[in-house]
């Protein structure tokens, strides 16, 4: 794992390659494509430290219709595992998370997302350190609308509870690289697997 804790520039990072990886692209609990978005859903990409963790959290909950964990937010095209995690990609690893908004809406997943990490971190989540482990917020235009509003409601409880500064990133709909087949449902296939996730305390009243 790197210690960076700085976003590499474009002539910094490592140059991929062309080719995306081979996956199964089965998902191991809720029996659907990965890559497929059921009529009337949309997907928002999540990021809030190790996403073995984090991809659990949102798959259980009603509404929820697909996940998958990869990369996004850097520079490295079709970046692996070891490269992201040498801090030379740029990517923060997250969870692409699809959704039924008539069923669950993106401020019920925003408030599991707040209050599942510390997003004061900066480049790290506990004693995951890097920048593959920084707080982030993909999605669209109007998403990132919501998304602000829950971030300044959410600061101010931590303000209140004199904690810092959050440091999330939100930007526009990513380019998102599916992370290698072990990683997808990691505890799901490992129940007693690794899983980092430690919020603050605070609860986000959105």
């Amino acid at each position: 794992m790197s210690n960076n804790s700085s976003l590499p520039s474009v002539a910094q990072s490592l140059p991929g390659r062309a080719q995306a990886m081979e996956l199964d692209f089965q998902h191991a609990v809720l029996a659907i494509d990965m890559r497929h978005v059921p009529d009337n859903c949309a997907s928002v990409w999540l990021a809030l430290g190790c996403f073995w963790g984090a991809e659990r959290l949102f798959w259980a909950l009603p509404g929820v219709k697909n996940t998958a964990v990869g990369y996004a937010g850097g520079h490295t095209p079709n970046p692996t595992y070891d490269e992201v995690c040498s801090g030379q990609t740029g990517h923060t690893e997250i969870v692409q998370v699809v959704f039924d908004p008539n069923e669950i809406g993106l401020t019920t997943l925003l408030k599991v997302f707040w209050e599942a990490h510390n997003p004061t971190q900066g480049m790290r989540q506990g004693n995951d350190v890097g920048t593959q482990y920084r707080s982030a917020i993909y999605g669209s235009a109007d998403q990132l609308v919501v998304a602000q509003a829950s971030l300044d409601a959410f600061q101010q409880q931590l303000t209140l509870n004199s904690l810092g500064q959050i440091s999330t990133e939100l930007r526009a709909t990513p380019t998102f690289y599916y992370a290698e087949t072990y990683h997808q449902q990691y505890l799901h296939k490992n129940p007693r697997g690794y899983c980092g996730l430690k919020g603050t305390g605070v609860v986000c009243a959105l």
